[in-house]
């Protein structure tokens, strides 16, 4: 005759299998919250010792994709003056870098922070006919007529790049506001229906001068390519060109010994 422990059994078993799935996801639980914390005293340190990074701002982010601006710190106040600087920098974009997409394109807007002052800064981004200044990939280039509004370049484009000439003219230049903008209008490349506007503003970095740079862009998507694909190939471009900026900004800043900032 069968026992009543032989008919529990099945019982037991299916209570063990939900104790274990609980557990599991009581774990997996855990293993989340330790991975968050670690993410915010990496956050933590990093602004400590003054790692700005690139950020992706989201607001302008065709894909739909936000990231964090790496400034500010770990604690309370901090945190007020991260979201402040979040704040401005999303003000910038809404005012400054606002782009009309159509179908099929994509646009971005990234930010880099540089420990010069904005007018040196600006020295260099406003020369619509001597990017190469700055600019590592640029070979050479020759602008047609006055440096004006609706001015045109040519510019050639160094090896190692699927684009050899690039044209393009000059959309705005604000002195005042510290606005650049470009469109290109031909050339031997992929990259159709291109405008960029880049934007400086002025910060204070460790007690010192510095510049916020943001440059935004908006573009074609080339068929056979998807929306990421084409903003991760034109977001390396513009990140090495910040970075060259930012070098040699820093270089200049360092032997023109910029005073501090009386705070």
């Amino acid at each position: 005759m069968e026992s009543s422990n032989d008919r529990s059994l099945p019982l037991r078993r299916r209570r063990r299998r939900r104790e274990k799935k609980k557990k599991g996801e009581r774990e997996r639980e855990r293993e989340r919250e330790r991975v968050e914390v670690k993410r915010g005293i990496g956050r933590r340190e990093a602004n400590r010792s003054n790692r700005r990074d690139w950020n992706m701002v989201g607001e302008s982010r065709a894909r739909g994709r936000t990231s964090d601006t790496a400034v500010g710190g770990g604690w309370w106040a901090d945190d007020m003056s991260l979201n402040l600087c979040r704040a401005m920098e999303s003000e910038y974009v809404r005012r400054h870098h606002r782009h009309e997409l159509i179908e099929n394109q994509c646009s971005s807007a990234l930010i880099k922070h540089i420990k010069a002052p904005v007018h040196l800064v600006w020295s260099l981004v406003r020369r619509f006919d001597q990017p190469q200044k700055y600019k590592p990939f640029v070979s050479r280039c020759v602008v047609q007529g006055d440096l004006e509004i609706g001015s045109v370049r040519e510019v050639n484009v160094k090896s190692g790049l699927p684009a050899t000439t690039s044209t393009e003219r000059l959309e705005l230049l604000d002195d005042d506001e510290h606005i650049f903008g470009i469109k290109i209008v031909g050339g031997d490349h992929r990259l159709q229906n291109y405008s960029s506007i880049v934007t400086v503003h002025p910060e204070c970095i460790d007690g010192r001068p510095g510049t916020l740079v943001i440059e935004s862009f908006v573009v074609d998507v080339p068929d056979g390519n998807t929306k990421d694909e084409t903003c991760f190939f034109v977001e390396a471009l513009i990140k090495c060109n910040l970075k060259s900026l930012a070098d040699v900004s820093e270089r200049l800043a360092m032997e023109d010994h910029t005073e501090p900032i009386d705070m």
